[in-house]
């Protein structure tokens, strides 16, 4: 543990950070995973609503810097490409 005051609370917020960012990416898969899921599934009305929250979850992580905004738009890309795939 440090010793320098400043330190100390860099340290702090440091791990405070850390389980804001770890708790946000676990639910963009958690909810990137319920929409593939729902795609596979076959249900189109529920897949295009799981697809949207994820999209939506995907877009809050990067407004907030958790991820990058390139890094969103590829899983995007990837999620909406998906049910092309699934389909007939």
């Amino acid at each position: 543990m440090p010793n320098i005051k400043s330190v100390v609370k860099d340290v702090r917020k440091s791990r405070e950070r850390h389980v804001r960012n770890v708790a946000a990416k676990s639910k963009i898969k958690t909810h990137v995973k319920k929409a593939r899921t729902a795609i596979e599934a076959g249900d189109a009305e529920a897949a295009q609503k799981a697809v949207s929250e994820a999209v939506s979850v995907i877009d809050k992580a990067a407004g907030k810097g958790i991820i990058h905004k390139k890094a969103a738009a590829r899983r995007k890309s990837r999620l909406m490409r998906t049910p092309q795939k699934a389909g007939p």
